[in-house]
């Protein structure tokens, strides 16, 4: 049986672009034709698509490096290299994507809903594209551009119309059962409900909804204790919650605490969660004790609550109803509306210089993608990213910091060259 996981850590990675071609046209009488080198092709992206027939985040934890197809060499004759293929990477509904400082990136929530989650390099030019008026017989062309790569945290949050919290052992999987046409595992132990179990309730009427039975609270699991606040998350998505409560007090403890100290929990673990509209049930009023207990409830708590029996199904459909008028109170939340964008715009022709000792180290992405894509067994593409460096005041800003004839400059941790001006 595959394993309930909601939590994930993935590394992507675009495809790298397919290098240029360097070739000059050879022809019967033309001897000397001019450059027709193709360019490379793209490499190929990682999405992240929703789908519903993925339930859980076990086969991406188990496999987490994702890795699209790379694009193929341009030739000659200005023939273009193939693009590397996309990769698509299905994933639950309800899945969030988070980057490495936790900054929310996207939410997952409908069924096609798609996430770039790293782009394919660009393929390199071939030295057709570098003929010009000055220089009719170009010898350069670019390597491809490496494809990106992207660290992400992968996070399931259930989507269901109704959230079922309560203690251990109040019946939440029983309930969830007689509801539904689920068969979560049932016994007497604490933690019997060791993942969320979903299931769907369809009326007489055609009217549905979607259930969870959500692991059991215990005091301090906004903390960490027991299973700690691992299923907290998966309240959020809910619209209403279900607070079941063992009214006959099965394990010795009063109904009236246990209420109060799950809504404890909830309060600690998000406020917004705690405003949630929310139905109260008593559970086993089979058992003679929880009409006792039902009066000192009311009386300790002033709350109206449905009294029902899982266990022999009493008033089960006076609760399907009540759940039903409150889904249509409430509107559809929009989980969209809370994604930040935490994107940071700054010219892609922005580096900075440090120098360490007799050493300068030069970070830039625009100039780091440039030496990648330098070919640099040809001299006129070295003279070339040369040039660029120049522009972009890689020279100049070398200088202002000390730099001398001789000097060691590192260039993304990667590129290693000797300062020496011209």
């Amino acid at each position: 049986m595959t394993m309930f996981i909601d939590e994930a850590k993935i590394y992507t990675q675009g495809g790298k672009g397919g290098p240029g071609c360097l070739s000059f046209r050879r022809q019967k009488y033309r001897p000397k034709g001019g450059p027709d080198g193709g360019k490379g092709g793209d490499g190929g992206n990682v999405y992240l698509v929703a789908t519903k027939s993925v339930k859980t985040l076990f086969e991406i934890k188990n496999n987490p490096h994702f890795k699209a197809q790379s694009g193929e060499p341009g030739g000659p004759n200005n023939r273009y290299g193939k693009s590397g293929d996309d990769l698509i990477v299905y994933v639950p509904l309800g899945t969030t994507v988070y980057d490495d400082e936790g900054n929310l990136l996207t939410d997952l929530i409908e069924e096609k809903d798609e996430y770039l989650a790293a782009e394919g390099g660009r393929g390199g030019r071939g030295n057709k594209s570098f003929l010009s008026n000055t220089n009719r017989a170009p010898r350069i062309r670019e390597l491809g551009e490496p494809g990106e790569k992207r660290t992400l945290h992968l996070e399931l949050r259930l989507i269901a119309d109704v959230g079922i919290v309560g203690f251990p052992n109040a019946g939440k999987s029983t309930l969830l059962s007689v509801l539904s046409n689920a068969n979560p595992k049932i016994a007497s132990y604490q933690f019997t409900t060791m993942e969320p179990q979903l299931g769907a309730i369809v009326s007489q009427k055609g009217y549905s909804f979607v259930i969870a039975d959500l692991p059991g609270l215990i005091e301090g699991a906004s903390d960490g204790v027991g299973l700690g606040d691992r299923f907290l998350k998966h309240v959020r998505r809910t619209r209403i919650l279900l607070h079941l409560i063992d009214m006959a007090g099965i394990d010795g403890r009063k109904p009236w605490e246990d209420y109060y100290k799950i809504r404890k929990e909830l309060e600690k673990f998000d406020k917004e969660v705690a405003k949630k509209e929310e139905i109260i049930v008593g559970n086993k009023f089979d058992i003679p004790r929880a009409e006792e207990n039902y009066k000192k409830f009311k009386e300790k708590t002033g709350k109206d609550i449905i009294r029902i029996s899982a266990v022999s199904h009493q008033n089960i459909d006076e609760l399907k109803k009540k759940i039903l008028k409150k889904i249509n109170e409430i509107p559809e939340p929009d989980f969209k509306s809370r994604i930040d964008h935490h994107e940071i715009h700054r010219d892609k022709r922005y580096f900075t210089v440090e120098k360490e000792g007799d050493t300068f180290y030069v970070e830039g992405e625009y100039l780091k993608k440039t030496l990648e894509m330098t070919d640099f067994n040809l001299k006129e593409s070295i003279k070339r990213a040369t040039d660029i460096m120049k522009k972009l005041g890689v020279y100049k800003a070398l200088r202002e910091k000390g730099a001398k004839n001789g000097d060691s400059v590192i260039v993304s941790d990667k590129f290693n060259f000797i300062y020496m001006e011209d």
